[in-house]
């Protein structure tokens, strides 16, 4: 007979403490980001690492921090939390004549060049809607979605997976090299130097990975996370850079064509097991087709 495995008796409110805890500055604005008295907050946490059985928080001097063992239990309580939050805003929703909220993210590019069409297609079918799109890099986007503050993104595919984050591909598009004035490349040695995305973005991973196995040096002179701002550096001779196709050879002042580094994906990111609206579920499937 199969042992059935006794859980805690835990409380998505003090989940919500702990993950308050993390986002914070101090105990004190963590207790004013969800209502209640820092006694309250602290007696809250207290209860919850009773519970669960493992240390959440250490001492260092005065403060208290989160312990390492805390992780696991912020992931955990990040999804438990995002989900609630999508219950209790589906709930709302289905009793509400209103077509109620939709929070969306998309990279620059997804917006602009991949999916205008769409959006603007989802925008006539859905007037009533309270839309809201978020454009920003990827991580901050996908970071965003996890605390539930969006409902869905499009953005490059994460280099790894993410807990309780489900991803759909939708599109590849290739990057190539660009140079200051275009011409011929030359031998890989002599590339560069270069202007690209921040160090923390995932294209940029992408771009130095891709340079290193052509043998080029990534020797970065600027970085901006604007395509329109690379583009720019290399019109004034600043350095090199490598973009999507779609951006670098497009707009008042193109860049010069060139050859394909590699290429990225683009992917549609929600929370696993989400419930979600009829209008996410409708814009999803819009992306999908297009």
């Amino acid at each position: 007979m199969q042992t059935v495995l006794a859980l805690p008796d835990l409380s998505i409110r003090q989940l919500e403490y702990l993950v308050a805890i993390a986002e914070e500055q101090t105990w004190a604005d963590a207790a004013v980001s969800v209502g209640v008295t820092p006694s309250a907050l602290s007696q809250g946490l207290a209860e919850l690492e009773r519970r669960v059985g493992v240390p959440l928080f250490e001492r260092v001097g005065r403060r208290r921090i989160l312990h390492p063992s805390a992780g696991v239990v912020l992931d955990h309580a990040r999804q438990v939390v995002a989900l609630t939050s999508d219950l209790c805003r589906w709930a709302e929703r289905m009793n509400s004549a209103d077509e109620g909220a939709l929070r969306i993210g998309m990279i620059d590019i997804a917006a602009v060049n991949h999916f205008p069409d769409v959006l603007q297609q989802f925008r006539s079918d859905h007037p009533s809607l309270d839309f809201h799109l978020r454009v920003g890099p990827s991580r901050p986007l996908i970071e965003a979605l996890s605390r539930g503050q969006l409902d869905l993104v499009v953005c490059v595919q994460p280099q790894s997976d993410i807990p309780g984050i489900e991803i759909r591909p939708l599109l590849t598009e290739e990057l190539s090299v660009y140079k200051p004035g275009g011409g011929r490349l030359g031998k890989p040695a002599n590339w560069g130097p270069w202007v690209l995305f921040p160090e923390d973005s995932n294209t940029r991973q992408i771009i130095s990975n891709a340079l290193s196995h052509k043998g080029a040096p990534v020797i970065v002179v600027a970085d901006s996370p604007q395509p329109e701002v690379l583009k720019e550096m290399v019109n004034l001779g600043i350095g090199w850079t490598v973009l999507p196709n779609a951006q670098a050879e497009s707009g008042p002042r193109p860049l010069h064509p060139s050859i394909v580094l590699g290429t990225r994906n683009l992917v549609l990111a929600t929370r696993r097991n989400a419930a979600q609206s009829p209008s996410a579920t409708a814009l999803k499937e819009l992306l999908q087709k297009n």
